[in-house]
């Protein structure tokens, strides 16, 4: 445990906990290519494969086929994104919200005692647009960090226990609404049709929003890593004729919402997601 000591910012962790190929690209690529590159070790943490996701213009692949690809395409844009280590929990895409929730969340708590992250990232409980699995992933996380902070879980598999950890701060993935009128000009209305009901995005409030991570230095990275998953590209194909400007309003910032924090709290807007846990050469916390 990190027992909420302000940390050297070579030791700090950041963990990614989603649900498919491209949501480490496209919902927090610029967040993770910024802390890598300040130093910070960043892991990923993906649910499913995205079998059963959008093939691309090639002849239709099967499931298994697609699903190989698909975690090729998630390695190479964790690699242009700067990630240390990419993770696979292996649940059938579009159905992660049939996994048996006590086994998912302490599969997820196993990967958080031993990776040890300071800080984890993961969709908000509305799924960004309804999506069921985004929807999951966001509950079994939430979940995760409970049980990974208690040493009587059963968290770890039969070869391998890890001690205990306790995450510092939780972040949720919200959106204000200029952000996602954005994202809906370059590709289309984002929406998701679930049990015959069609579920749209849902924009958070400006004033719900508690951290807002500068990117901007950083959107031609995320680009590259969204380029990477090219059996997506069939929606993604309208950014590649965006101006940088539009580019950098695109990926130039990213929003979250605190769900907790052990180091700090209050209304005053976050720019850093380590804020809280940073300390200088000199031993002062830092912004």
């Amino acid at each position: 445990m990190n027992g909420g000591n302000e940390i050297e910012s070579g030791s700090l962790r950041l963990m990614a906990v989603l649900a498919h190929p491209d949501d480490e690209s496209l919902g927090v690529g610029g967040t993770l290519a910024r802390y890598a590159n300040e130093g910070v070790q960043t892991f990923l943490l993906t649910a499913t494969r995205g079998e059963h996701g959008r093939h691309g213009e090639a002849a239709p692949a099967s499931p298994a086929e697609l699903g190989a690809v698909r975690q090729a395409e998630l390695l190479a844009a964790s690699r242009a994104l700067g990630v240390s280590e990419v993770r696979l929990l292996d649940y059938p895409d579009g159905g992660l919200d049939q996994a048996d929730p006590r086994e998912a969340a302490a599969r997820i708590a196993g990967h958080i005692q031993q990776i040890r992250p300071h800080v984890i990232l993961t969709f908000g409980p509305d799924g960004a647009y309804g999506h069921p699995d985004h929807i999951a992933i966001s509950q079994l996380t939430t979940a995760a960090i409970v049980c990974a902070a208690q040493s009587s879980h059963d968290t770890h598999s039969a070869e391998q226990a890890y001690p205990p950890h306790q995450v510092s701060k939780l972040y949720y993935m919200a959106w204000k609404k200029s952000k996602w009128d954005a994202y809906q000009a370059a590709l289309k209305t984002l929406k998701s049709k679930v049990d015959g009901v069609e579920r749209q995005a849902v924009p958070w409030p400006d004033w719900a929003v508690t951290t807002v991570i500068d990117t901007g230095s950083y959107w031609q990275i995320t680009w590259r890593a969204v380029s990477c998953h090219q059996t997506q590209m069939s929606v993604y194909r309208n950014l590649e004729d965006l101006s940088g400007d539009h580019h950098r309003a695109l990926w130039g910032s990213q929003e979250f919402y605190r769900a907790f924090s052990l180091v700090n709290g209050g209304r005053e807007l976050e720019t850093d997601l380590f804020e809280g846990l940073r300390v200088s050469q000199k031993g002062r916390i830092t912004a």
